[in-house]
């Protein structure tokens, strides 16, 4: 049986009360901080990778509080650079918003607080990311 290969992401859930950070990225689609390990980033914590995703795509006055990780995804998506269909398998961590001013980085070109309790993912995600956000959405019932 062939095994399929995926690149490894973390994903940020970044929220302000509330309000949960989506980034609008240059390829036209909306997406959640953060992004895939790096081939030399194999023996970096995670915690270090992701605090990399954010100054690369929030700027490096953004402070938050990283908490646990709540969701994975699974996304299939045409990956440019390498001409073919690649497989992406993501964890959501939550993370609360703590201050600092957003300036988005060189592959994002908008973004937008949503609220949790009124905010369908349906509308801006497809896919993976999509059914990732919908289990995160039905998890927060009584939470948020």
């Amino acid at each position: 049986m062939e095994r399929d290969l995926y690149f490894i992401a973390a994903k940020l859930l970044l929220r302000d009360g509330d309000k949960l950070l989506v980034t609008h990225d240059i390829f036209g689609d909306w997406d959640l901080p953060g992004g895939r390990i790096r081939m030399n980033e194999f023996e970096t914590p995670i915690f270090d990778i992701i605090e990399r995703k954010v100054q690369e795509e929030l700027g490096t006055a953004v402070r938050y509080t990283l908490g646990k990780p709540v969701v994975t995804f699974r996304v299939e998506r045409f990956e440019a650079t390498l001409q073919k269909k690649v497989h992406i398998f993501a964890v959501g961590y939550e993370a609360t918003y703590r201050g600092g001013e957003i300036i988005l980085g060189e592959h994002h070109d908008d973004m937008k607080w949503v609220d949790v309790t009124t905010y369908d993912p349906a509308a801006d995600f497809t896919g993976g990311w999509l059914k990732g956000l919908q289990e995160y959405f039905e998890n927060l019932d009584g939470d948020s």
